[in-house]
């Protein structure tokens, strides 16, 4: 079972606001480390979640930019 206990704080880089996400650290950190591809390692993360760790644009501002592409 996954254990959930951490918060990453991330700030979204176009409209500043602080969105929290919740992760196992241990995959947090295997991740940041190139440990595999974002949706293998913490599977259990929403799509937006995913894309807001990666780019750092929250799931608002990405449907601003991108819409319905």
């Amino acid at each position: 079972m996954i254990s959930i206990d951490t918060n990453i704080d991330v700030t979204c880089r176009s409209c500043r606001e602080v969105v929290p996400v919740s992760v196992s650290l241990e995959d947090y950190t295997r991740w940041q480390l190139g440990g595999g591809l974002i949706q293998n390692v913490m599977p259990y993360l929403s799509a937006d979640d995913r894309e807001l760790l990666i780019s750092g644009t929250c799931s608002k501002c990405w449907d601003e930019m991108f819409g319905d592409e």
